[in-house]
């Protein structure tokens, strides 16, 4: 008899549209929302990081969103844990949790049941690897871990600072790879029921024109205030790094003019969803929809509802 917990979860590149869908999903399905985006779990930056508001919720709880300080650390470890009680608390009251996010690390973790290993950080060495960060670039850096372990280093970009020290860290400190650990950790059955719904567009450049557009809605929504405060009031961490953030400072430091911070914005966020979509399209587990195929969002909704309820034997 299969006991596992049902799970949904929708997952694909930035402006695809995984919020609408996901809380039209908890609509029909009577779920609820489990954020899984590393920039939306930070206060603050609510623009940038394209948090849903509460018209865009429609009255479904969302989890996991808004409640990490800015300058405060959190891990791929620390996510997890508490995304699994998230869905047993969800599920415990008879509703379906439904995973929304487009950062695959925490999806595959979380999903996947990943189990981390218990590998101490060494605060010391941490500082060690982030001075060597910032003197030699991230380029050095990810080419010294991909000589180590190039299967972490494959999944990573230059800019993600975190990850590749933490890559180094777990070298120096283990003798062992990250992805050696990632792979005895898979030896474990799986957790959930779940089924992974990805938006996809046919034509790239829809979504392209979608994420130009959303940049466009967030200015006039008040981005360029929400980084001046954000960046006056002191606050770092990882959030700071966050797309729509970072992209904007040179220009609130009166650097360069603003049509050139908007633009590279434009570009860096369309690079991002590329990553994005590269990762997700390594899964063959995903069931992909086609937003540029739909008629209209309705039918991509019923799509979605009718492979969820037929793989998780929902009625």
């Amino acid at each position: 008899m299969n006991d596992r917990c049902k799970v949904a979860a929708v997952v694909g590149a930035t402006a695809s549209g995984k919020t609408a869908l996901s809380v039209e999903l908890a609509v029909r399905l009577n779920g609820e929302v489990i954020s899984a985006d590393s920039m939306q779990i930070y206060q603050g930056l609510s623009i940038a990081t394209a948090k849903p508001d509460a018209e865009e919720m429609r009255g479904i709880r969302h989890h996991l969103i808004d409640f990490v300080p800015p300058d405060g650390e959190f891990s791929v470890a620390q996510y997890c844990e508490l995304a699994h009680r998230a869905i047993a608390d969800v599920s415990s009251r008879g509703r379906l949790p439904i995973v929304c996010g487009g950062t695959g690390l925490y999806v595959d973790s979380l999903l996947n049941n990943i189990i981390f290993a218990d590998i101490p950080s060494d605060e010391a060495l941490r500082s060690r690897l982030n001075a060597e960060f910032e003197e030699q670039g991230g380029q050095g850096l990810l080419e010294r871990l991909r000589m180590l372990d190039p299967e972490t280093a494959g999944k990573l970009s230059p800019a993600d600072k975190k990850r590749i020290v933490r890559g180094l860290e777990v070298y120096e400190l283990s003798g062992t790879t990250l992805s050696e650990f990632n792979r005895r950790s898979r030896s474990f059955p799986d957790r959930y029921e779940t089924c992974v719904i990805g938006i996809g567009y046919r034509d790239r450049q829809k979504l392209y024109d979608r994420i130009n557009l959303r940049v466009d809605r967030m200015l006039e929504a008040g981005l360029l205030d929400e980084v001046r405060n954000f960046a006056s009031a002191g606050s770092g961490g990882t959030v700071i790094q966050a797309i729509g953030c970072k992209e904007l400072l040179p220009y609130l430091r009166g650097e360069e003019n603003l049509a050139i911070s908007v633009e590279r914005l434009k570009r860096e966020t369309r690079r991002f969803a590329k990553r994005q979509l590269t990762w997700f399209r390594r899964d063959d587990k995903i069931i992909w929809i086609y937003a540029d195929e739909a008629d209209s969002f309705e039918q991509l909704a019923s799509l979605a509802e009718n492979e969820i309820r037929s793989r998780l034997k929902i009625k």
